[in-house]
C-alpha cells in the first residue's frame, strides 16, 4: 500500500492531478490537487502533490537528486491568463475604435468573452475567470446592458464601424439581407411574433436585418417584430444609415425578397442606387428578341439585358434588367425539373394520389402533365435575373451580376453571429433586453470578421489556437515566477498576421 500521483485527462482538455491510493489492487482517490491546462501548470501540481505525500516522511526519492525548490516548500500555483488571445481581443476591439465610441470596460468584457465562449450573461462571469480576467458581478453586467440601451450605444457603435471600413477609401457598396431568430416561447409581445420563419419555425421570432461591407463587415443590425414583411425592412435600415452617416451615392445589393416597385422607388428616391435579385417569370418575354435571333440558344457566363416597367399609374417606372445564364445552374435547375416531372407523371398514371404538385394539370376528370409549364420552364433553367437603377455606362451587366454575388458574405456573416456567436437572444425576453444582447453580437461579429479577414483563419481556429496559451504564476517560497506556454506553428502564424494588420 501507498500514495501516488496519479494524472487524468479531462474533458475540458486539461489534465487533473490527484493523490491516489492502491490497496490489494483497488485505487482510490486521496486528494485532487487541481487542473492543469499547460506544461508549466502540470509540473507545479505534480511537485506540490509529491510534497504532500513526502510531508513529514523520510523517504528516499530520487527526483529529489534533480535541484529543484527548496525542501519542504511546495511550489503554488497562484494565477493563470490566456493574456496572448485577450490581449489580441483587446487590440482588435480598439482597433476598430469601439473603446473610443463606448468607454464601458464591462461592455468590452462582455464582447470580447462572447466571441471566445458564446454563453448566457450570468455564465460570462465564469468564462472571463476561465480566462484569467476579472470579471464584473452580475448586478454591474445587467446595469451595463442598461445603459446600452438609454445611451443607445448601437449608434455609436455603428459608427465606429463604419469609420474602420471607410479607413481605405469611400464605400460605394453595401449588401442587405435578414434572417429571424426564434424563441421558444408561446405568448406574443409587441416585438416576438410569429411570422415567415427563416428557420420554418411557428415560435414567435424577431426579424433581423443586417447592412454590411462587401467584405461581411458589419454596419448596421436592426430587429424588428417578427410579423414584419421583408420588404418593409430595407428602407428604414438605409434611411438610419443615411442619416448616421451622411452618404449619398451608394449602391445596395439586395436579395428577390426586396423585389417590390413601391420599394424600389423609395429606395430610388432616397438618392440610393440599386441591385436587387428578380423573379425570371417574366424572362421569356423580356429577351422573346433574342430567343427568336439566336434561336434560344444561350452560353456560359452570357448577359442579356431588357427594359421592365414596374408598378402601376404614377409609380410606374421603367426598370433595367440583366439576365446572367450559367451553364452549371442549368444543369442543377434540369435536375430539379426531371425529378419535378417525373412525379407529375406518376399523378398522371395513377402511381401517386393527386396532389398541388407542379406540372400536374386536370383534363376533365383526369390529372394530367403540364407540358406547356414543363417547356417554359426549360426555357428559364440556367438563367438569373437582377433588376437595377444604375445605367449600362457606370455597370455593365457582367459588373451587376458580379456584385449581387457578393451577398454570400451577409450569409456568411449571419451564419457567425447564429452559430459561432449564438445569436438567438434565448435568455432575454423584454425588448430593451433584446436590443442589448443584439448589441453585443454585432459588436462581435465585426471583431470576428475583422480577424479572420486579416488572418485568413477562422474564428473558430483563432481561438482554439490561442486560448491554450497561458501565462501562469507559481509561487516558491515566497517568490513569484510566470511560465508561458510556448505558442505552435499555427498560433504563430495567426499572431504574425495580425500583426501585420
Amino acid at each position: 500500500m501507498g500514495l501516488f500521483v496519479r494524472k487524468v485527462r479531462t474533458s475540458s482538455g486539461g489534465t487533473a492531478v490527484q493523490i491516489a491510493r492502491k490497496h490489494r489492487g483497488v485505487r482510490t482517490i486521496v486528494e485532487h490537487i487541481g487542473s492543469a491546462h499547460d506544461d508549466a501548470q502540470l509540473a507545479a501540481l505534480v511537485q506540490t502533490a509529491r510534497e504532500r505525500i513526502t510531508a513529514g516522511q523520510l523517504a528516499f526519492d530520487l527526483d529529489a537528486l534533480t535541484p529543484t525548490a527548496p525542501t519542504g516548500v511546495a511550489p503554488t500555483v497562484v494565477g493563470s491568463r490566456s493574456r496572448v488571445l485577450w490581449e489580441l481581443l483587446e487590440t482588435t476591439y480598439r482597433r476598430i475604435g469601439f473603446d473610443t465610441a463606448v468607454d464601458d470596460d464591462t461592455f468590452m468584457k462582455l464582447v470580447l468573452a462572447r466571441v471566445v465562449e458564446p454563453t448566457s450573461k450570468a455564465d460570462t462571469i465564469r468564462v472571463l475567470e476561465e480566462l484569467g480576467v476579472p470579471a464584473p458581478g452580475l448586478r454591474t453586467i445587467w446595469r451595463t446592458l442598461a445603459r446600452c440601451v438609454e445611451q443607445d450605444w448601437r449608434d455609436k457603435l455603428a459608427t465606429a464601424a463604419y469609420a474602420h471600413a471607410t479607413r481605405k477609401g469611400a464605400l460605394r457598396l453595401v449588401l442587405y439581407d435578414v434572417t429571424t431568430l426564434y424563441f421558444e416561447a408561446e405568448d406574443e409581445d409587441a416585438l416576438r411574433k410569429v411570422g415567415m420563419s427563416k428557420e420554418r419555425r411557428v415560435d414567435p421570432q424577431v426579424l433581423i436585418g443586417m447592412l454590411v461591407t462587401p467584405d461581411g463587415f458589419p454596419l448596421e443590425v436592426h430587429e424588428f417584430p417578427g410579423n414584419t414583411g421583408e420588404t418593409l425592412t430595407l428602407l428604414p435600415v438605409l434611411r438610419a444609415f443615411q442619416d448616421r452617416h451622411q452618404v449619398d451615392d451608394v449602391v445596395v445589393v439586395a436579395d428577390a425578397g426586396m423585389l417590390s416597385a413601391s420599394n424600389l422607388n423609395q429606395i430610388e428616391d432616397a438618392e440610393f442606387s440599386f441591385i436587387v435579385g428578380s423573379r425570371i417569370s417574366k424572362a421569356p418575354y423580356d429577351l422573346a428578341e433574342h430567343f427568336d435571333k439566336h434561336g434560344g440558344v444561350l452560353y456560359d457566363g452570357s448577359t442579356m439585358e431588357s427594359k421592365r416597367v414596374m408598378g402601376v399609374g404614377e409609380n410606374a417606372r421603367a426598370r433595367r434588367v440583366v439576365y446572367h445564364y450559367s451553364a452549371k445552374r442549368d444543369r442543377r435547375d434540369n435536375h430539379t425539373l426531371d425529378k419535378q416531372v417525373e412525379r407529375a407523371q406518376r399523378i398522371a398514371d395513377g402511381k401517386r394520389p393527386l396532389k398541388k404538385d407542379r406540372f400536374v394539370k386536370l383534363t376533365g376528370t383526369r390529372p394530367a402533365v403540364d407540358q406547356v409549364l414543363v417547356d417554359r420552364a426549360r426555357q428559364l433553367a440556367g438563367l438569373k435575373g437582377y433588376v437595377t437603377n444604375i445605367p449600362q455606362v457606370r455597370l455593365t451587366g457582367n459588373e451587376v451580376v458580379a456584385a449581387y454575388h457578393e451577398l454570400f458574405q451577409v450569409e456568411r456573416s449571419f451564419r457567425m453571429a447564429k452559430t459561432d456567436l449564438r445569436a438567438r437572444p434565448m435568455f432575454h425576453h423584454e425588448a430593451d433586453s433584446i436590443h442589448a444582447h443584439l448589441t453585443i453580437v454585432f459588436t462581435a461579429l465585426a471583431i470576428s470578421r475583422h480577424l479572420q479577414d486579416v488572418t485568413g483563419f477562422s474564428i473558430r481556429k483563432i481561438i482554439r489556437s490561442l486560448r491554450p496559451l497561458r501565462d501562469v504564476t507559481i509561487s516558491i517560497g515566497g517568490n513569484e515566477i510566470t511560465a508561458t506556454t510556448p505558442p505552435g506553428p499555427e498560433a504563430n502564424a495567426i499572431l504574425t498576421a495580425a500583426a501585420g494588420h
